[in-house]
Parts: C-alpha cells; structure tokens; sequence
C-alpha cells in the first residue's frame, strides 16, 4: 500500500511537474509611528505647495479617497487630483488633534481627528474646520503611499471653553 501511494504521489508529480521551491517570505519593513506621523507631515507639506500634482504623488495610482468636501469617491490618479485642484484653491492647511497608529507588515493605519484652516468666502477670512479622518499606508517599490484617505467634518459642533462658560 505505501508504495501504491509513493508511486502514485511521484506520477501526480511528474504530470504536474515539479513542486515549487518555498516561496520567498514578505520582507517586512521596519518603521516607526513617529515615521507614519511623519507621512501626514509630508501629505500636509504638499498641500501648502498649491500643486495638485504634487499632493496627488502622495497617493498610490489605485488608491481611494473619500474627500471632506465632495460626494463623489475618487478612484483613481486623475480623479484624486481633480478633487484637490479645486481643495487648494481654499488654500488648506491641517493639524492632527489626537491620531492612533497601528503597523502591520508594509502597511499602516493612521486614523483621528483633525482641524483644517481654509480661506472663507470673504477675503481674508478664515474657517475652522474639524474632522474625522483614516489614513492607510502602503509600502509600494520603496516608498509609503496612501492607498486608502478618508476625511469627514465633525458631524457636531464643536463647543469652544468660552462657549461652555457661557452656558453656564
């Protein structure tokens, strides 16, 4: 029986050809939070340029963004840069409230609160805006891209210190 079952193992073999050597195991990379804090750095950066190029190279060519701003899902590359030529226009720039970070293996997740300061309607005049936020990280060919940016106002307002004082 056992040689029965040899035989028939090393025919299954020679029909299929042989087995494939152990593939290669995925090369983590190493990276720290304060490295992944570092990428919304790079993200806020690109957005003072004023260049939508220049953000949307943050972006992986499939990645998806769910903007603050519009209804529409951006998909892909031209999509993405669409969004942010009109998004710059408000001259945005934004800082992180509170974020939790976690690291897999070539990916990371960066997910919080953050507030936005963009030009208002009125020359001059500035608007606050807060928001919830997600990004993930991917390492692609060396490099750590976005493959996945959501971003959405604060669905209530925000109460200010002097405002609580005032209901009081």
């Amino acid at each position: 029986m056992k040689t029965t079952m040899l035989a028939a193992l090393a025919a299954g073999t020679m029909m299929l050809g042989p087995v494939p050597a152990r593939a290669e195991a995925t090369q983590c990379a190493a990276v720290t939070e304060r490295q992944i804090e570092g990428l919304f750095d790079r993200w806020n950066t690109s957005l003072a340029t004023l260049d939508p190029a220049k953000v949307t190279a943050n972006y992986a060519p499939d990645a998806v963004l769910l903007p603050t701003v519009s209804n529409t899902p951006r998909t892909d590359r031209a999509m993405i840069q669409d969004y942010f030529v009109h998004f710059l226009e408000k001259h945005p720039q934004g800082i992180i409230n509170t974020h939790t970070i976690k690291i897999g293996c070539n990916i990371a997740t960066d997910v919080g609160t953050y507030t936005f300061l963009v030009d208002g309607k009125n020359p001059g005049e500035h608007v606050v805006v807060p928001a919830r936020y997600s990004f993930v990280y991917v390492l692609r060919d060396g490099e750590w891209v976005i493959a996945h940016h959501h971003s959405s106002a604060m669905p209530e307002p925000v109460v200010t210190a002097t405002a609580a004082a005032k209901e009081h």
